[in-house]
């Protein structure tokens, strides 16, 4: 599984960030060009996830991103894991976005 660290992932223009995280988490601060599709639900709406172009997806600290990468990966997407999630996000005095 391909990653990459937070400050690397900010320095990126027009990708597809999908945050895995639930909704009420996504609304208390997310990535601001972050999309929510909650693990919980990714199987169902999988449809969402772009084919013709490599994803990148967030979580909170990494473990729940994981697993989707996983499983998009065994669906054959194109994923990258941003490690450390949207703690590290925030951490690194990166912008945040609440609500939806």
């Amino acid at each position: 599984m391909n990653s990459i660290d937070t400050t690397a992932m900010s320095q990126l223009d027009g990708v597809t960030l999908i945050d895995v995280r639930e909704d009420h988490e996504y609304v208390a601060g997310h990535a601001p060009t972050a999309v929510s599709l909650p693990l919980s639900v990714l199987t169902e709406r999988v449809a969402e996830v772009p084919r013709d172009e490599t994803v990148y997806i967030i979580c909170e600290s990494g473990g729940r991103s994981a697993q989707a990468c996983q499983w998009l990966e065994g669906q054959g997407y194109d994923v990258v894991n941003v490690l450390g999630g949207t703690s590290a996000w925030r951490a690194a005095g990166l912008p945040i976005a609440t609500g939806n």
